[in-house]
């Protein structure tokens, strides 16, 4: 039987919010890696598997999660880190591999599996998906993400704040994640497209530290880095107004 190299999502940190299947993947695995920062504090993908699987069977893994200048640092971190899985993948059947969030959305989870299956032609790759901080921030605060015929449009504002205003300037809901080093500039995104007021923000969703507020309230000082942001567009019409 070939090995396997599975990407499980676990939501965007309560483990209430890891499907069955997800929890069933992490348990049927023969090991479980979770990605952790060169500093080594315990991240989100790792407390939240620590629900439910033993540490003994938890595997630690450095990967340059917050480098977004140097990309040979970034790039050395993943050949290490797929080094070091396509070895694992050759002792054992099954290795598992936990992300925040959903696996195929902005996942870490993506640059190790390339990795991997450069190295390890023959290993079979599945992803189990996750409920995404979206999903979340959306039911913790009440705001519809899509109604009707509406678009919804995803922008990491890594990207730029240009990316997330050319956003906001079309049609339907938009959700920006990891904007809070940039909450300045979002505020004024927001305010210039006259979504400011119907927005919410939201960090840290799920843990004793989690913040959901009106976008309204940003008052230009950064934000957790993880923060994740809905805006939806004026609706009008009242029921079904948008179909």
């Amino acid at each position: 039987m070939s090995s396997r190299l599975v990407g499980v999502g676990v939501g965007p940190g309560d483990p209430e919010l890891v499907t069955v299947k997800g929890v069933n993947a992490l348990r049927a695995a023969d090991v479980v890696v979770v990605p952790v920062m060169d500093t080594g504090e315990r991240g989100r993908a790792e407390a939240t598997v620590l629900h439910y699987v033993a540490a003994e069977k938890v595997v630690r893994m450095v990967f340059a999660l917050n480098e977004r200048t140097d990309r040979a640092r970034r790039e050395a971190a993943w050949d290490a880190a797929g080094e070091r899985v396509a070895g694992m993948l050759r002792e054992r059947r099954c290795v598992a591999f936990a992300t925040i969030g959903d696996p195929n959305v902005y996942s870490t989870f993506t640059y190790l599996a390339q990795t991997v299956g450069e190295l390890a032609p023959g290993v079979v790759v599945e992803t189990v998906p996750g409920i995404t901080a979206m999903q979340d921030l959306a039911a913790r605060s009440g705001a519809v993400l899509t109604e009707g015929t509406e678009p919804l449009t995803l922008v990491p504002v890594t990207a730029g704040s240009a990316v997330l205003k050319e956003a906001l300037a079309g049609p339907g809901t938009v959700v920006a994640y990891k904007f809070g080093r940039q909450a300045g500039e979002v505020a004024e995104a927001l305010r210039e497209t006259g979504r400011l007021d119907d927005a919410v923000w939201g960090s840290a969703l799920g843990l004793p530290e989690e913040s959901v507020r009106s976008a309204a309230e940003m008052d230009g000082r950064p934000l957790p880095y993880l923060s994740t942001l809905i805006a939806p567009p004026r609706r009008g019409g009242g029921r079904g107004g948008k179909l």
